[in-house]
């Protein structure tokens, strides 16, 4: 247990307010150099995104064309049409992405696996963190910009898709979600990413980030401003 942990779920909502909710669908614009140097941009730039909250479960629409969407679990991947007819699909999606380094190319199934674990990972932060199978501690306090925010190295359990089994959260003195630091493993050697977050609102008694920027970090261990690697910008946030 740790109080850490505990503070920054009440701040973003409360578990008991989470627990009353299944689901959450929101608007998407992504942009940053991740989608073209994977041979996939364009194709979730302006999206919707559904995804349960209490199971790995997210889907992107429309997927690359109207009439198509994405349907993401850790054990499979597909793309199906509005009416659910599966056009493609992948089981085990994790092992397509074995040898690849920072320039191999994806396949859409490929963008359909890394855009769906993310933002679970993101939209279900720091809720999740309750979960069974989720381990916490918090790390010495951090110096950024002025402020000092606190840390809380999170391990994900094996079960759950997402960048890498360790990841580091840091906490402003309101108790806000700041930065998110981890290693995207299928996309090659890039190295650790701190991804920011910024412009906190409140949906339905659920805080969150509605600004979203990942940039890499370099070996000296400052964040590096350019390139841009990902951006999010979320909004008409519905819990349900």
């Amino acid at each position: 247990m740790s109080e850490l942990r505990d503070r920054v779920i009440a701040v973003h909502g409360g578990l008991d307010r989470w627990n009353e909710l299944t689901s959450v669908r929101a608007h998407l614009v992504n942009g940053g150099g991740l989608w073209a140097m994977k041979g996939q941009e364009g194709v979730i730039e302006d999206v919707t995104v559904h995804l349960y909250l209490h199971r790995q479960f997210a889907g992107h629409f429309p997927f690359g064309r109207p009439g198509l969407r994405s349907a993401f679990t850790s054990e499979r991947v597909a793309i199906e049409s509005d009416a659910g007819e599966v056009i493609e699909e992948r089981l085990d999606p994790r092992d397509a992405f074995a040898g690849h380094t920072v320039e191999t190319p994806w396949d859409r199934l490929h963008l359909a696996y890394f855009a769906g674990y993310a933002m679970w990972t993101y939209l279900t932060a720091p809720f999740s963190f309750a979960d069974p199978g989720f381990q916490t501690e918090e790390l010495a306090p951090w110096q950024e910009d002025g402020q000092t925010w606190r840390r809380l190295k999170v391990t994900y359990p094996d079960h759950i898709a997402t960048h890498s089994r360790e990841q580091t959260y840091y906490i402003d003195a309101d108790g806000l979600i700041r930065r998110h630091d981890y290693v995207s493993e299928v996309l090659g050697s890039t190295g650790p990413a701190a991804h920011y977050s910024s412009e906190h609102r409140e949906f339905d008694g659920i805080v969150v980030p509605t600004r979203r920027r990942v940039h890499l970090i370099g070996e000296d261990g400052d964040v590096m401003p350019e390139p841009l690697i990902v951006s999010v910008d979320l909004d008409d946030i519905v819990f349900e």
